[in-house]
């Protein structure tokens, strides 16, 4: 849906792609939207007729995309020599130099004091500040459309999404999964992407997070879509599949409009859910709400975030779930030191301090080992900027030169063992004398209807 502005000068703040649409006749556009909701916000602003600026200011945690530009191809003629990125600290000077009429927000998992503070900024500098409503940065598909989001990162999405993915398949639908947009590459490059085999993700010289992400359903038989232009990417996925399921990042607003949403809700972080933007969002469009890790979250975690749930969106179908962790079988880690390696996402922006590799070695006995002393280069520097990081070393490898640093912190902590918490196989990308021990963890529900129930109506509306 194209959202209709007044003819201004327009800045946005943010990070991700939301094809938002917005026709301004005249008007000087500068926009700040990096990763995630940002790109595909400025997908759909670059569409503007006459605007005569557009530039993206980078807010979020993605590494070196401040300097970049934001390509001539994607963002459309007005712009033919691309649009460049800058950071955060320059915010202040962008507004200074191009004089923004409004700023129009576009970032997941902030708490509502980020943005108050982002909006007092603007206003103090003269320009509005704006929030996107949901039906302007979703584009509508031709297929059926089941969206997996969470009220906050490393809520439980990954599980969720394979495991609706699986119900698809033995339904016997072509599923196409679609991942939120990850630019850490070329973005002209990575416009539209498709992964079938591990060997369609090795050539695509992936991050850590981006294994992450596509390795599992990919290995389970699931067609992976990723990249920066979602219309294009919606385009081609509905041409080939059955239905397509929506793979949130963060706590992103889906790119998709739903027939289905499922928000995955954390009650280890009971509250959040009500704290963080767009979470509650999301929360509030939920047709399903799966409260995940009952089995590790107290009964008044629950409580509170059953309660919550029910006070903004009493007609959501509440699911209880758990994720329980397993260890890859081998000898007794039992009193011996380990190093805990975590999930990235979740223990940097998503503000745990823990993962699911934490509970894997308190579970098997053994000791974990604070990498922190011995954290090399860009690591280091994680730990500083982020110091809510417990006794863990997140899992980042954004880049060729990350990778050694996360090499060279395993080989630098004394252990007997590596647990690896992230869901990719860690001994693809590390080498090393000690034992690399893999976690696995599946959804696992615990109340309400039946997942396979609840996408019923989607998958017979799939098969008309």
């Amino acid at each position: 849906m194209a959202k209709k502005l007044v003819k201004g000068a327009y800045l946005a703040l943010g990070a991700g792609p939301t094809d938002y649409s917005a026709q301004v006749k005249g008007a000087s556009l500068t926009v700040s939207c990096p990763e995630g909701d940002g790109f595909n916000c400025t997908n759909g602003c670059t569409a503007l007729e006459g605007s005569s600026a557009l530039i993206d200011v980078s807010l979020g945690p993605v590494p070196d995309i401040a300097g970049r530009k934001y390509p001539a191809v994607l963002a459309g003629k007005l712009y033919p020599g691309g649009i460049p990125i800058f950071d955060e600290s320059e915010l202040v000077e962008v507004i200074q130099r191009d004089k923004p009429d409004v700023a129009v927000f576009s970032y997941s998992d902030v708490t509502y004091d980020t943005i108050g503070h982002l909006a007092a900024l603007c206003i103090a500098h003269g320009v509005d500040f704006e929030l996107l409503g949901a039906d302007k940065t979703m584009i509508k598909s031709t297929k059926p459309v089941i969206a997996i989001t969470a009220v906050r990162t490393g809520a439980g999405k990954s599980q969720t999404t394979r495991q609706v993915g699986e119900l698809l398949v033995q339904a016997g639908l072509r599923v196409a999964l679609v991942r939120h947009p990850m630019p850490y590459h070329d973005l002209e490059a990575i416009a539209v992407q498709r992964f079938a085999t591990l060997a369609d993700i090795d050539a695509s010289n992936p991050t850590i997070e981006e294994r992450e992400e596509y390795e599992r359903p990919v290995s389970m038989g699931m067609i992976m879509y990723a990249g920066v232009d979602y219309g294009a990417i919606l385009e081609q996925a509905q041409a080939e599949a059955d239905v397509v399921v929506w793979d949130g990042g963060n706590n992103d607003l889906p790119f998709f409009a739903p027939d289905l949403m499922v928000v995955v809700a954390d009650p280890l972080r009971a509250g959040d859910e009500l704290r963080f933007h767009p979470g509650e969002a999301n929360l509030r469009m939920a047709d399903v709400v799966v409260i995940n890790k009952v089995d590790t979250a107290t009964p008044e975690q629950v409580a509170t975030v059953a309660a919550n749930t029910a006070a903004v969106n009493p007609g959501a179908v509440v699911l209880r779930a758990a994720s329980p962790v397993t260890l890859q079988e081998g000898p007794s880690l039992r009193g011996e030191p380990v190093l805990v390696v975590e999930d990235g996402p979740t223990i940097t922006h998503g503000g745990m301090g823990f993962g699911a590799g934490t509970v894997a070695a308190l579970a098997a006995g053994a000791v974990p080992v604070d990498p922190r002393p011995y954290a090399a280069g860009s690591l280091a520097d994680k730990y500083t900027r982020i110091p809510h990081i417990g006794a863990v070393l997140p899992a980042m490898g954004y880049s060729d030169a990350q990778l050694a640093d996360l090499q060279a912190t395993i080989d630098a902590t004394p252990c007997t063992a590596v647990i690896a918490g992230t869901p990719i196989d860690l001994g693809r990308l590390v080498t090393g004398t000690r034992p690399i021990r893999e976690t696995g963890y599946e959804l696992q529900q615990r109340g309400g209807p039946p997942l396979a129930e609840l996408l019923a109506p989607v998958i017979a509306r799939a098969r008309a």
